[in-house]
Order: structure tokens, then sequence, then C-alpha cells
């Protein structure tokens, strides 16, 4: 048996002792910023949501009593269906024309980089000035679009200040802003299919029509879906464009959740039910986005089927 040396002891110590560093250092600043940016304003949200708070008035706690209230007010239940109707056609008709679009765009002929360039302009412009040129333009007397309605014979219209056309004509803004997005997304997933298939279905004397169905849309439609996400998160909670061009009306014709919200919380000071609208708010979103991932989830694009 050999003996260990005083001094090869020692110098054996400091490496036992040594431990790895920590990364909680590195972790604890963006913890902290997380929870007082995002959890913190999220559980006072729904604190605020349990007690009748109104500004100038003392709290009071009234438990589920301000979620109760939304079942019964026909207001809130109106501003739901606008949400509903408003999103659902925002992410359709983008998608539609955005799809032909890209289609288009990924044709090769003169001019196609600067037609482009000139395709997503308006997803570059800010939401109020696009709302006050818009206002302009909807203008019935005055303003372009009844001029060129006028050109084909068409009766002029009210767009934005009648309630039957208003969620249609804010609808024509959302899509005209954002159709270039979709296109630009589209155009990522057509640039990236492989040439091949397309050979196969020169040769076999398919139609534009059947290349389109049984080739390019099968391939493209992650893309797709990842656009309609996108879409659908942001027309879900759109304010700037509504309340720029219509500030919810005429009456409560265009009124949708978010506007609502706000009239509640800042023009009538009620903050205790504006936050029990905020929370109903976002349980919509997750819904909504839940169902996304579910409808992408049965979809089995990938290739390994149901682990998808």
């Amino acid at each position: 048996m050999t003996e260990t040396s005083p001094v090869a002891a020692h110098d054996a110590a400091p490496e036992k002792q040594w431990r790895r560093p920590s990364y909680w250092p590195f972790v604890v600043p963006a913890l902290v910023v997380v929870i007082a940016i995002i959890i913190f304003p999220w559980l006072f949200t729904i604190w605020m949501s349990l007690n009748e708070w109104k500004v100038g008035v003392p709290t009071t706690f009234v438990g589920l009593s301000n979620y109760l209230r939304l079942t019964g007010d026909p207001r809130f239940i109106e501003a739901v269906g606008h949400t509903l109707v408003y999103t659902a056609l925002s992410v359709l008709l983008p998608l539609l024309l955005g799809t032909l679009a890209a289609v288009v765009f990924h044709q090769k002929f003169a001019g196609r980089g600067f037609l482009r360039g000139v395709f997503i302009m308006p997803m570059m412009a800010t939401p109020v000035a696009i709302g006050l040129v818009w206002t302009m333009m909807f203008h019935p007397q005055l303003g372009v679009l009844n001029y060129l309605l006028s050109l084909v014979g068409i009766p002029p219209q009210l767009w934005v200040f009648h309630p039957a056309t208003v969620i249609p004509s804010l609808v024509l803004v959302e899509t005209w802003q954002w159709t270039p997005l979709v296109m630009l997304i589209v155009l990522g997933g057509l640039a990236a299919i492989p040439t091949e298939p397309y050979e196969s279905a020169q040769i076999d004397g398919a139609s534009f029509w059947q290349v389109f169905r049984f080739i390019t849309l099968p391939l493209i439609m992650p893309f797709l879906f990842i656009a309609g996400m996108i879409r659908m998160i942001d027309a879900v909670k759109s304010f700037d464009i509504i309340f720029a061009i219509t500030q919810g009306g005429p009456g409560s014709a265009s009124e949708t959740i978010n506007l609502y919200l706000y009239s509640v919380a800042f023009a009538y000071y009620d903050i205790g039910y504006g936050s029990a609208i905020a929370v109903i708010f976002f349980l919509l979103i997750v819904a909504l986005a839940a169902v996304m991932l579910y409808v992408r989830q049965r979809m089995l694009w990938t290739e390994t089927g149901g682990d998808a």
C-alpha cells in the first residue's frame, strides 16, 4: 500500500471542492422580467375581475359576479359575434387572395421583382394612417370608391356608415393590408417545392388546375396553416384599424370584444367588469389557437404520421 503524500493530498483537495457554476444567475433576470411583464399583470387582472372596481369608488370583492354579468350582457354577446365574423372573413380572404398572388408572382415574367415590392407596400403602413386614408375613401359623397362604382353603373354605397356593410368594409381594409403577408409566406412554400412532381405532371399531361389541386396545394398547406394562424391571432384582437375608422359604429355595429373592452374600462371606468372581459377575451384567443393546433395535428403533414 502506497501512502499519499501531504503535497498530493493538498493538490487534490481543490479538485474535490470545485463545483460547476450554477446557471441561476443567468436565469433570474429573465425570470424577473417574465414575472413583472407577463405573469403579474395577468394575475392582477384576474384579481381585478373578481372585484367591483370603478374609478373613485372603493373596491368590493364580488367573486364571479362580473363573469355572470357577461352572460346577460347583450352588447358583449353582440361584440363576440362581430369578433368571430370579422376574424373569419379577415383570415379567409387574405388566405385566398394571398395564395393566388403567390402563384402569380412565382411565375417568371418581366418586372416581377418590382411588382412584388409594390404589392407588399400596404403591410408597411401604420394602421392609423391606413384608417384615415380609407375613411376618406369610404365617404359616401366624396370617397373615391363610390366614384369608381359610378364608372361601372353601380349606385353609391354607404360602406362603413351602414350597419349592414360596416364589417365587410372593415374586412376589405384588413384584406388589403395583410394579403401581402400571406403571399410572402406562401411564396416561401412554393420556393421549397421540388421540381420533380411538376415535371412528372407535365409528362402526364396534367392541366394547370390539376397541378395546383394535387401537387401545389397539398405541399403548401403547412405554410397556409402558419399564415392562417398568424392572421387569426392578429385579426381576433384587431383594434387600431376599427377604432380609427368607425370607433365601433355606427351604433355598435362594428364593436368587437377589443373595442367593447376599451369602452368599459376607459370610457365607463368600470375596471372590474373590463378585467372580466379581458380574461374571457384571452380565453377565447387561447381556444381558437388550440383549435387550429388540433387541426394541424390531425392533418398529419409530416413524414412521422400520427406523431406529427
